[in-house]
Formats: C-alpha cells, structure tokens, sequence
C-alpha cells in the first residue's frame, strides 16, 4: 500500500495554523493591497509606506518599497532607513522579517518566514524570523529561508539560496551558498 493510500485516523484534527483575527486582518491588507498599494504610482514611495505603517509596519526615512512587492502580513516587518526593496519581491512575513539601515533586497527576491514540519502527521506549518543587517546588499532572485540571520555589510549574488546565518562583511553566492571572500567595512 502506498503511503497516499493509507488510511487516515479521522479523529486527528490540524485546525488552521493562524486565528480567526488574523486571517481577517489578511484578508482586508489584501483589499487595500490591491486597491491602493500595488497600482500605485512607481515614484509614491511614501504613499505606500504611509499604508504599510496602517498596518503596523516599522518603516525608516528614505526607504522605498515598489509597488509590485507582495507583502503576507505588513504588521510583521521592520525596515530601517535609506532601504530598498525592489519589484517583485516577496515578504513572506509569517513571522518578523527584520531589515537593517542602508539595506537593498533586489528584484524578484524571496524572504520566506514559514515552513512545514515534515515529521509530522499533516505538515503543521512553522515559523521563524528573519533578520538582516544594515549595509547589505541581496541582489536579484535569492531566497532567503525561514530563520535565517544575515550579518551588517554581507553582499549575496544573484540567484543564491541561503539555507543558514551569513558572517558579517563577507561576499556570498550559489546555491548551496559559499562564502567568496571577506568585504571591507564601509
């Protein structure tokens, strides 16, 4: 018999991993995403931070978010000052996403806060933050997993996965990630 065929205990329940509340409060982030946040002028750089902060994010002066950043739940993420997120990045901010000063995430990159555990009957999602320092760079498409600490002054290349914590001031890529070399201090 193949494990899909197995017969399942029905008295086993996996309830939804997030309340009630905060399934509402999605649910309206997403309304007001699409309606004032995505489609808004490329250069209203303050008009979507003024709508982020509505929903409880911690954003620092001179920090840009494009509009075409997808954002799972703004209340879970903190960005210091003179940041920038690029188009297409993905906040999966099922946990805190924590961003330093002087920091840029580019384009199409992937900061994923949750997971599953596979050890366990029916994948129970997990969560864990994500922390990053100031004065880094993420260049395009890299994904960032859940519970990942990124030091101040790291720069990641383009298409890289980081699986585990990044020393400070050092230049990483690939996939699997590999240290390149040391970076010097600003």
């Amino acid at each position: 018999m193949y494990p899909f065929q197995q017969k399942v205990n029905i008295n086993t329940r996996i309830g939804p991993s997030f309340s009630l509340g905060n399934r509402v409060k999605r649910l309206v982030w997403q309304f007001i995403y699409l309606l004032l946040f995505r489609y808004s002028p490329r250069p209203f750089h303050t008009w979507r931070k003024f709508i982020l902060t509505l929903f409880g994010a911690k954003i620092g002066s001179n920090t840009h978010i494009y509009s075409s950043v997808k954002i799972w739940a703004p209340w879970n993420i903190e960005i210091g000052n003179e940041c920038g997120i690029g188009d297409h990045v993905q906040l999966y901010a099922m946990d805190k996403i924590r961003i330093g000063n002087r920091t840029v995430v580019s384009q199409e990159s992937y900061l994923c806060c949750g997971t599953h555990d596979f050890n366990k009957q029916g994948f129970p999602l997990t969560t864990k933050p994500i922390t990053i320092g100031s004065d880094v760079w993420i260049a395009a498409r890299v994904f960032v997993h859940p519970g990942v600490e990124i030091g101040d002054g790291c720069v990641v290349g383009a298409c890289s996965v980081i699986t585990n914590n990044l020393k400070p001031w050092h230049i990483y890529t690939g996939n699997p990630i590999k240290e390149i070399k040391k970076r010097e201090s600003l």
